[in-house]
């Protein structure tokens, strides 16, 4: 597959060749589901506490005597049925996050790749760097493509500066080529790619199935 590599300016510089077998996959919407799915079970903290009768604090004793008054039985102020008592089956910390086959979580990403070339909204850019790390810079970079929504920078690199001018940039987040993340990847309405990181994610997701396989004979 070739594409068109872009100046920060917008204009046409080049064509690159790239891999099919990473942006020339047929779309699988069910392990895109999957990986998206596992990435938001992943990041929530599951913080939310309720206590029960145990834990509520009062006293044990009995309110009110057992028989004579014509009222229900009650053998403490902390019973679920009163108010301010303790909550029956209430939600308590635990961890949602699992695991998914690194086979499935690459397909997903190969595939969102392949989706975002097939429609056009992935746009390869050259290499650039912001030296003064200034928003407005960057600013007029991501002008020149019309990005004005939610976007995604695919950087062939840890590039700080980068980063720090679109820090304050809300709909704009940033991804390295090696560390991808499926739910930013596909919701992104634009992503710029830069060229070594495009030619970075052939060789990149070549490596890891080549490791995954050797992994799995040495197991068996």
């Amino acid at each position: 597959m070739n594409r068109t590599v872009y100046s920060i300016d917008g204009r046409e510089l080049r064509s690159v060749e790239l891999d099919d077998a990473v942006f020339g996959l047929p779309v699988n919407e069910d392990v895109i589901w999957y990986a998206i799915q596992n990435e938001l079970a992943n990041k929530r903290l599951g913080t939310a506490s309720t206590r029960d009768r145990g834990e509520v604090h009062g006293s044990n004793a009995k309110p009110y005597k057992q028989k004579g008054t014509g009222r229900a039985r009650r053998g403490d102020k902390k019973s679920p049925v009163m108010v301010g008592g303790g909550t029956v089956f209430g939600p308590k910390p635990r961890d949602f996050s699992y695991s998914i086959p690194k086979k499935a979580k690459r397909l997903a990403l190969k595939t969102i790749l392949s989706l975002k070339a097939q429609s056009d909204t992935l746009k390869i850019v050259e290499d650039f760097s912001v030296e003064s790390g200034k928003t407005k810079d960057l600013a007029g970079i991501l002008k020149n493509f019309g990005a004005d929504e939610r976007t995604v920078i695919v950087l062939k690199d840890d590039d700080g500066m980068v980063k720090r001018a679109g820090a304050n940039i809300p709909w704009l987040s940033f991804l390295s080529y090696n560390r991808l993340r499926a739910h930013d990847l596909f919701y992104g309405r634009r992503v710029l790619m830069l060229e070594t990181a495009a030619k970075n994610l052939s060789v990149f997701y070549g490596a890891a199935e080549g490791s995954v396989d050797a992994d799995e004979e040495a197991g068996e």
